[in-house]
């Protein structure tokens, strides 16, 4: 019973919505963000994963890649951690991203954790949620 109980208990915990910066798997993210701000890309590049390591090569060439395909990644206005999940294995973190135009952007982070950590092996733009009444 009382493994059912702590079954129960912590699948009730993962249910649960989460703040920023209460997961290592945020922080991570939030601190590759803090990194583009920064404009330290070594730094940005250091959360990214060895297949994305390998794809970019450099620092400055995953730089550059963010900066023109993500800018709301770049210089974002706000950024607001959503939910973790798990997706056919793989843990996928929902991240919402206020650009500097005031537009709403989602994201899918997928992470892996590795010796280092838990880094970003990739990032997939989202569409808009419909916006009801």
């Amino acid at each position: 019973m009382r493994i059912g109980l702590y079954g129960l208990l912590t699948a009730a915990f993962l249910a649960l919505p989460v703040t920023a910066q209460d997961t290592p798997i945020e922080q991570t993210i939030q601190s590759q963000i803090d990194a583009f701000l920064a404009d330290d890309f070594v730094t940005a590049f250091s959360f990214a994963s060895p297949n994305i390591k390998g794809m970019f090569g450099t620092a400055e060439n995953f730089g550059a890649m963010v900066k023109n395909g993500y800018p709301m990644v770049y210089r974002p206005a706000e950024v607001e951690m959503g939910e973790l999940r798990e997706v056919a294995g793989n843990l996928w973190q929902r991240v919402r991203v206020v650009d500097q135009a005031g537009k709403a952007w989602y994201l899918d982070y997928m992470m892996i954790e590795t010796a280092e950590g838990w880094q970003i092996n990739a990032v997939q733009l989202l569409p808009a949620p419909d916006i009801g009444v």
